[in-house]
């Protein structure tokens, strides 16, 4: 009997170092290929998913790049290592196909962080500037502060009637908690260089230089924003101060009428217009869609011990802001 057992134990053991031996050499050769790749490949690519195939089986496409959610660098990616890694991929992927003849960019977002909302812009703008593509914008439920900010950087921007967008502003919030601590009896000891490097510390009430100095960036970053919107939109800036760009959150109609975007209508009318402004008549609308990347399976395989699952409605329905970061979002999403 013991002599059965110890036979099924070997096979068992044998079977899991084989298994094992198997996933180490599918990560090496998954290394070694992405290394190479680095070499002879322009890079990371997503994977082309039709979504309205052509008519007339035309050789020419239309892409589809997708902003959805809160904009943050800290948001993993599905083929960069962020989500504003994927969209700059899918950018320069756009641009480097001469198949791809313009871009429908759909954006649902609420906004997100102020360089991570730059960064996506600049992409965005690279991408209808240095490759002569238009890059049609749709904004859906919400295209608002950091996504309008993005939205800016397209070739013609359309949004449905109810669509909630504009929000221009910045916002930087900071949590006091210095008299709970005085009630629990806690106090916290800080050690500085300079009067400025507890800067929004909850711990204490802040300073009139810290405030005058943080409004002084929230400024500086705003006027960034409004000097985007007045250039891309062909605005004068000092009307944009006093009207629409004071934080507030407008509907698509308002937004017309606002000259904030050129046009209401549906994903069609999008289409549509991407068509025109490449001056084809039809095209294959591909989505690009990250696919199935073994490597990044067997990294989460790698990860499961440290791995937990967690539900955080509160972060769900409404992004919580960090202290010390500055926004793009509207006052609806401020905690």
């Amino acid at each position: 009997m013991s002599n059965n057992r110890f036979g099924c134990f070997s096979v068992v053991l044998v079977i899991v170092l084989g298994l094992s031996l198997l996933i180490n050499l599918v990560l090496v050769a998954g290394k070694f290929t992405e290394s190479v790749g680095d070499h002879i490949s322009t890079g990371p690519r997503f994977d082309e998913a039709v979504v309205v195939p052509s008519k007339t089986n035309a050789d020419q496409k239309i892409a589809l790049i997708s902003l959805r959610g809160v904009i943050s660098g800290s948001q993993a990616g599905s083929v960069g290592q962020t989500m504003v890694d994927d969209l700059r991929i899918q950018c320069k992927q756009a641009g480097d196909d001469p198949k791809i003849k313009a871009v429908v960019l759909c954006i649902d977002s609420p906004g997100g962080e102020v360089t991570a909302s730059d960064v996506i812009y600049n992409a965005v703008k690279n991408l209808r500037d240095n490759s002569k593509k238009p890059v049609v914008v749709y904004m859906g439920s919400m295209a608002a502060s950091g996504g309008y900010y993005a939205a800016c950087g397209g070739s013609w921007l359309i949004a449905n009637e109810t669509t909630f967008t504009g929000s221009i502003g910045v916002i930087m919030q900071s949590l006091n908690y210095q008299q709970l601590f005085g009630k629990v009896g806690l106090e916290t000891l800080t050690f500085k260089s300079g009067k400025f490097k507890d800067m929004l510390s909850g711990s204490r009430t802040v300073t009139e230089d810290e405030k005058d100095y943080i409004q002084g960036m929230i400024m500086q970053t705003y006027s960034k924003f409004v000097g985007i919107v007045a250039k891309e939109r062909n605005l004068p800036e000092d009307q944009l101060r006093a009207g629409l760009a004071d934080g507030r959150v407008v509907s698509g109609k308002d937004a017309l009428d606002g000259k904030l975007i050129n046009q209401l209508g549906q994903i069609e009318d999008a289409y549509a217009k991407a068509l025109e402004m490449a001056n084809i008549k039809d095209a294959t609308f591909v989505r690009y869609d990250a696919g199935f990347k073994l490597g990044k399976l067997f990294h989460m395989l790698g990860e499961s011990e440290k791995a937990k699952i967690e539900i955080d409605l509160a972060k769900t329905l409404s992004p919580k802001m960090e202290a010390g970061r500055m926004y793009y979002l509207p006052s609806m999403y401020a905690q």
